[in-house]
């Protein structure tokens, strides 16, 4: 998030600043949802204005799964790896041409409770056969945006932060910002 704020007039501090602040159950069925639960339960507790995001990937031949549920997909206490593994065993006879895939984030501010503004932004590509590359994280290693050969975990920060489905709800918050401010 700092890479992708850079240059504008706000100063990004964490939770590790706030350390009475409960963590926020992410139960909700949409990646806005739990963004927006995320941000509205933290505003109460914090004086400034909070920046929380939720996202993850679908995969069209999972009936968009694993959704909302993308870190936690191969159970609770697992790791990127068993996350991996689980989806391409899920995917093992799909086909090349039914791999269709996206990572979504949505990114919420709230102030004192209220919801002031969401932002999505939506990266489509397809599922690799194998994990490649070793940069990112979560799925970056199976997923290949569309108009590339290779995988998010091949790219560069650069060139992963422009077609992100990350840098783009921060593009969309950050142009927001620049009117704001």
């Amino acid at each position: 998030m700092r890479r992708l704020l850079k240059g504008l007039p706000v100063r990004l501090i964490t939770l590790d600043r706030f350390p009475g602040i409960p963590p926020v159950r992410e139960d909700g069925s949409t990646f806005r949802a739990n963004a927006v639960k995320k941000a509205m339960q933290t505003s109460r507790r914090v004086p400034l204005p909070v920046l929380a995001e939720d996202s993850g990937l679908e995969v069209r031949a999972l009936k968009g799964r694993p959704g909302v549920h993308s870190a936690r997909f191969a159970g609770p206490n697992q790791n990127d790896k068993a996350n991996v593994a689980k989806l391409l065993r899920g995917m093992a006879r799909v086909p090349a041409s039914r791999r269709q895939s996206r990572f979504v984030c949505v990114m919420a501010v709230a102030v004192n409770g209220k919801l002031v503004r969401t932002f999505r932004g939506i990266c489509h590509g397809a599922i690799g056969f194998k994990p490649a590359g070793r940069g990112g994280f979560g799925y970056d290693p199976v997923f290949i945006p569309s108009g590339f050969r290779k995988t998010t975990a091949q790219l560069g920060g650069r060139e992963k932060d422009a077609l992100s489905h990350r840098g783009q709800a921060a593009r969309a918050l950050t142009g927001w910002l620049r009117k704001v401010f």
